[in-house]
Order: structure tokens, then sequence, then C-alpha cells
């Protein structure tokens, strides 16, 4: 059993930035890949980015590729977004996600690859 915990979400200003973080307990959290999922209000959950528990290999979406950086720090069983140049259509709750053990690293945009998600975390960007 793994349970996440995101912070770090609120109101900001177009072009601002903000850094989410997810804390990990009670699993394996370094042998999982991570990823970051938003669902805007009347909008389906969207994939933002994944990070493998392999050396450096992360994927992103189109639509924040170059303005968000995902990174873990599996010392500190922690997943981090660092989203930059924000814009008010990042407006969304923000969610991490576990994936399930040896899921491979090319599913990790789908979220039929996570086996566990945390609550979320609001972000609000204004224009």
């Amino acid at each position: 059993q793994v349970q996440l915990a995101e912070s770090g979400g609120g109101l900001v200003q177009a072009g601002d930035s903000l850094k989410l973080a997810c804390a990990a307990a009670g699993g394996t959290f370094s042998s999982r890949g991570m990823g970051w999922f938003r669902q805007a209000p009347g909008k389906e959950r969207e994939f933002v980015a994944a990070i493998s528990w392999r050396p450096n290999y992360t994927q992103y979406s189109t639509s924040v590729k170059g303005r968000f950086t995902i990174s873990r720090d599996n010392a500190k069983n922690t997943v981090y977004l660092q989203m930059n140049s924000l814009k008010p259509k990042d407006t969304a709750a923000y969610y991490c996600a576990a994936s399930f053990l040896g899921a491979g690293d090319g599913g990790l945009y789908h979220p039929g690859a996570y086996e566990y998600w945390g609550q979320g975390t609001q972000v609000l960007v204004s224009s």
C-alpha cells in the first residue's frame, strides 16, 4: 500500500512559477514510475508528466513540455513538478500517481499504468 499526498498548489498569476510536491509513504517508491495528471472543471483527467524508476527517463505532454519539469528524490520518497511560465489553461486539480510495479516506461502517460493516486492539489492561474 502506498499513500500519496500532494502539496504546493495555490493561486498564481500568469507567467509565475509553482512547485508541486508529492510525498509517498508505505511502499516501494523507488521501484515505481511516478506521474502527474490534472483535471480541469468539466474536463477529463489528462496526463502531464511522468518519471521512471530508471534514471533519466521522463515524459511530458505536449502542452507542458519545455515549461514543466518532473523530478524525484528517492531518499525523501518525493516526486516534484516544477511549473514555470504558468498559463490560465494550466488551471486544474493536479494529482500524483504511483505506477504498478513493473509498469513499462512507455505506458506511463496512461492512467491505467498507475496503482495509487493522491487526493490532488488545486492550481489556479489568473490572467
